[in-house]
C-alpha cells in the first residue's frame, strides 16, 4: 500500500519516515515548497546520522530515501491507500483538505488525522464517506516515540480500528485503542502533571526548581513538569489544556493556568523562544533547587501523583481505554516510569482516595473530587490489576 502524508512539518515528515522505513512508498505533500525542501534536507541529515551510528546500512538508507515522493500537488496522492493528515490544528482547514482528498482518492482509501485535540467524529462528519475516517495520533518525534493512539470516529466502519492497529504494529509501533473523547488517552491523563504543579506554584508552596527536583527525585520522571512544559512549548501545552477544558464543558480539573497564559502572552514559549519558566539564552548552569523540608516535598509529590492516579482511574471508569492501554500509553507516549494504574495499586487505593478526600476537604474545589472509578475499585476490595493492598 502506498501512503500519503499531508504536511511536511516535523510531525508529518516524521510519520513519512516511519512509513517509508516500514517499506511503503510515501507521498509527502505540503503547499509550501520551502517546507518540502526543509523536510528533504532533514531526512538526508537523519539518515546520515543513523548511518554514522551503525543503525542502518547504506542500502537501507538509500531505499528509505527513494521511497519518499515530495510533492506540492495534492493529485499526486491518488494511488495512496491511506493518507494521514498532520497540519494546523484548525478543524475547518482539516475538513477542507479531506474533502479535496475524497475527490482524488479511490473510494476504498482510508483518511486519518494526527490531531491531538480535535474530535475525530466531528472531522469525519464533514466527509462524504465518514466510515473510512480514523484518528492516528503519533507522538513527536514520530520515528523515535513508539506509541500511536488509534481513535475510531463514531461513524468509522467496525473493522477500521483493528486494521489500523495491525498496520501500526507492522510499522514497529505500539498502538493503543482510544475512545474519541477530548485529549484521547495521553493528553487527557497527563494534564495533572502540569496543572497541579502549576497550581502549587501559584499557591507559592514551591518554586519551579523545587517542584522539578521533587518529581524527578521522588517519582523517577525524566523531566520535571516545568522543564517538560518548556520543552513542549507553552503555546502548545496551553492550547491542549484549553481544548480539553472547553470540550469537557469546563471541568475544573482541566482549568488552564493564569501563570502559563502569562508566559504565552509574553512570548516566553520555552526552549524554542529561549525563555519559558527557565532562561535558555545563557549556557550558565541552572542553580540547584533550594532545600525544603522532606515532609513538605513528600506532601507535594503525593499531591501531584494522586491527581494523576485519579485521572487514569476516571479514564478507565468512562471506558476511554482499557487498563492495559492506559498504562501502555503513559509509559510509551510520555515516558512515565510506571503505568499509572499499576502505580496506584502499589500505593494502595485507600491511600489514594484518602489523600484526594483530604485535598477536597481542605480546598472545597471540585477539581479534587475522587473518581467514582477509584471508589468502586476500593469498594470491591480490588486494585486495578490485583487484590487491594494497604498503602506503602
Amino acid at each position: 500500500m502506498q501512503i500519503g502524508v499531508i504536511g511536511a512539518g516535523a510531525m508529518g515528515a516524521g510519520i513519512a519516515q516511519v512509513a517509508a522505513t516500514a517499506g511503503h512508498t510515501v507521498y509527502l505533500y505540503d503547499i509550501s515548497d520551502a517546507a518540502l525542501q526543509k523536510a528533504r534536507q532533514h531526512l538526508s541529515a537523519i539518515l546520515s546520522r543513523l548511518l554514522e551510528k551503525g543503525k542502518i546500512d547504506q542500502a537501507t538508507a538509500d531505499d528509505i530515501e527513494k521511497r519518499h515522493r515530495f510533492t506540492g500537488n495534492l493529485a499526486d496522492l491518488k494511488p495512496c491507500g491511506l493518507v494521514i493528515e498532520a497540519i494546523i490544528e484548525q478543524q475547518d482547514i482539516k475538513v477542507k483538505t479531506f474533502r479535496e482528498l475524497e475527490n482524488i482518492l479511490d473510494a476504498k482509501a482510508i483518511l486519518a488525522s494526527n490531531t491531538s485535540s480535535l474530535s475525530i467524529t466531528a472531522l469525519a462528519s464533514g466527509l462524504t464517506h465518514p466510515e473510512r475516517f480514523v484518528g492516528l495520533h503519533f507522538f513527536n518525534p514520530a520515528p523515535l516515540m513508539p506509541l500511536v493512539e488509534v481513535i475510531p470516529a463514531l461513524q468509522s466502519q467496525a473493522s477500521l480500528a483493528a486494521e489500523m492497529m495491525d498496520l501500526m504494529r507492522s510499522w514497529g509501533k505500539i498502538p493503543v485503542l482510544a475512545k474519541d473523547t477530548p485529549g484521547f488517552i495521553v493528553n487527557r491523563i497527563a494534564r495533572p502533571y502540569y496543572s497541579e504543579s502549576l497550581r502549587i506554584l501559584e499557591e507559592g508552596l514551591a518554586d519551579t526548581h523545587q517542584l522539578d527536583h521533587i518529581m524527578r527525585t521522588y517519582g523517577g520522571f525524566r523531566m520535571g513538569p516545568f522543564e517538560l512544559m518548556d520543552f513542549i512549548g507553552h503555546d502548545v501545552n496551553l492550547a491542549v489544556t484549553e481544548s480539553v477544558w472547553q470540550a469537557c464543558h469546563y471541568e475544573p480539573r482541566y482549568q488552564p493556568s493564569f501563570a502559563q497564559r502569562q508566559l504565552v502572552n509574553a512570548g516566553w514559549l520555552g526552549r524554542k523562544s529561549g525563555r519559558g519558566f527557565y532562561d535558555y539564552s545563557t549556557k550558565e548552569e541552572r542553580p540547584a533547587a533550594a532545600p525544603m523540608e522532606a515532609k513538605l516535598e513528600k506532601n507535594l509529590f503525593e499531591r501531584v501523583m494522586v491527581m494523576l492516579f485519579n485521572e487514569a482511574a476516571d479514564a478507565l471508569y468512562y471506558r476511554i481505554a482499557s487498563r492495559e492501554d492506559i498504562d501502555t500509553a503513559m509509559t510509551k507516549g510520555v515516558n512515565y516510569p510506571k503505568g499509572l494504574l499499576t502505580w496506584a495499586d502499589e500505593w494502595g487505593l485507600d491511600r489514594c482516595m484518602d489523600r484526594l478526600d483530604q485535598l477536597f476537604d481542605y480546598y472545597h474545589d471540585p477539581r479534587y473530587r475522587c473518581s467514582p472509578g477509584l471508589r468502586r475499585q476500593l469498594a470491591e476490595n480490588s486494585g486495578f490489576y490485583s487484590a487491594s493492598t494497604s498503602g506503602i
